[in-house]
């Protein structure tokens, strides 16, 4: 049996104070300010001690210990502009063969819901910001908050991409146990990755809990847990936020400690770490998983709804996805990025009416206000360059027209490439 642990890192572009009367007179949206004491907190509580011990645990285990992080495009520019070391780190761990960087849509979006062509476009996106600043192509894909369906995994298999994360919800999995390799029932060729969200959910929830049934939550007495598990199943997914380590779960608990100690308790019991790549590589596929509808790793019923479950972030989804076509179209840059930011799963978040974090809004109705007021300017922006007077039917055939020279370009640069190759 083999373990893949899998960390994941978001930071949001946090919004700044936004109010009506700055529509039309003021086009920058977010709070610098903010974001730079939220990112730097997290990653001096969280993601730098984090991977610090992932680093001690690599070399401790003498390479052994294997493990993935999933860390969105827009975290690794957080990071790029204010804690560059975390830049640096990761170079390490990625340098040292034993972590794996999966892709995730660069904004953290719901776009693989809403809007299919700007999902592929957001992976393509972190697929390169990755292999620009780390030196490697990812295979897997982590989408935003897991979300998975039949449709999704379609399109990342046509991307070529050879295996996809979700959830091991219970709905999709009946008898089934996630402890095994799955192939998608949309495309066989992909396999799918499925979370352990009981082993996952105790370490990040329960871990300091004295009254939690499974104490003492020790290194010792967790893989003993996972060595009883049947022998024949495969791999155990345990993918947990990052913040589990040193927020959710303070140093002081001892969390940090408990992971150092993994590898020499889990390798005692003949317990292996792997990739999700190495996962798919070992494992043959038990079966197939079919996923009708969206499922994610939020939630008791693990669905959307924690996203799109009330309706201030049904309005706030239909206005923003209803221009996507038209902000396609566009060569604004500074509009194309405004379109990515605004697609942060965390706005929707802060107007979720059952979260007590709104981030720097007093409710959920403040957020939605505030992110309303943001969306009407960037709206306003969008009409000016293609009014909404242009008939969808021209859109269309505009957007087909710079799809079909995207694959041209796309279809010569891959012709010269392999040329390049013959020459060398």
């Amino acid at each position: 049996m083999n373990i893949s642990f899998c960390f994941q890192m978001h930071a949001p572009n946090h919004l700044k104070r936004y109010r009506f009367f700055d529509i039309g007179q003021d086009h920058y949206y977010y709070d610098d300010m903010q974001n730079e004491d939220h990112t730097t907190w997290l990653v001096e509580k969280s993601y730098l001690p984090l991977c610090r011990t992932l680093s001690d645990m690599v070399r401790m285990s003498h390479g052994k210990f294997h493990c993935a992080l999933s860390v969105s495009g827009v975290t690794l520019e957080m990071f790029q502009q204010y804690a560059p070391e975390m830049i640096d780190i990761i170079k390490e761990l990625v340098g040292s063969k034993c972590v794996e960087l999966v892709v995730t849509p660069f904004a953290y979006s719901l776009a693989a819901e809403y809007n299919m062509s700007d999902f592929e476009d957001q992976l393509r996106m972190h697929a390169e910001q990755i292999e620009g600043l780390f030196g490697v192509k990812p295979s897997v894909v982590w989408n935003t908050e897991l979300l998975y369906s039949d449709e999704i995994a379609y399109h990342v298999a046509q991307m070529g991409y050879k295996a996809m994360m979700t959830e091991g919800a219970k709905h999709i999995l009946s008898w089934k146990s996630p402890n095994y390799v799955y192939s998608s029932a949309s495309s066989q060729k992909l396999r799918v990755l499925l979370r352990n969200n009981q082993l996952s959910d105790e370490l990040s929830f329960h871990f300091s809990d004295p009254n939690w049934k499974n104490q003492p939550f020790d290194a010792e007495h967790y893989a003993e847990r996972l060595a009883e598990l049947p022998k024949e199943e495969q791999i155990v997914n345990i993918w947990v936020g990052a913040e589990t380590f040193g927020i959710i779960q303070s140093a002081e608990t001892g969390i940090f400690d408990f992971l150092r100690a993994m590898p020499f308790f889990a390798l005692e019991r003949e317990i292996g770490f792997v990739t999700p790549t190495e996962a798919i590589k070992k494992n043959t596929p038990a079966d197939t998983v079919s996923v009708p509808y969206p499922i994610t790793w939020t939630g008791e019923a693990k669905d959307l709804a924690t996203f799109n479950g009330n309706y201030l972030q049904q309005e706030a989804i239909q206005k923003l996805y209803a221009v996507a076509e038209r902000v396609k179209l566009c060569s604004d840059k500074r509009l194309k990025r405004d379109w990515l930011m605004l697609q942060d799963v965390s706005h929707l978040l802060f107007m979720n009416h059952q979260t007590t974090n709104h981030a720097l809004f007093e409710s959920s109705y403040d957020a939605f206000t505030n992110y309303m007021n943001v969306l009407a300017d960037f709206l306003q922006m969008v009409e000016e360059q293609y009014p909404s007077t242009i008939e969808n039917e021209e859109l269309n055939e505009l957007l087909k027209t710079i799809n079909n020279q995207e694959k041209e370009i796309a279809s010569l640069e891959a012709q010269l490439k392999r040329k390049n190759k013959k020459a060398e």
